[in-house]
């Protein structure tokens, strides 16, 4: 492991990197809620099948 290499690497890319515009931050954000949004209602519905199938409601209670 070379690490002057390493650093001077890394400092490279810290030099490169900007902050990112209020659109750039905007859109990113708007992709990530719906990957989350999408997700979760995947698994709603998986859990619904679950329910519909077994009729459990899948609790220890």
């Amino acid at each position: 492991m070379d690490v002057p290499y390493d650093l001077t690497s890394y400092v490279r890319v810290l030099k490169m990197a900007t902050t990112p515009t209020t659109e750039e931050f905007v859109q990113v954000s708007k992709i990530a809620g719906a990957g989350i949004l999408l997700v979760g209602f995947i698994g709603f519905l998986i859990g619904g099948i679950m329910l519909l199938l077994t009729g459990d409601a899948g609790g220890a209670f």
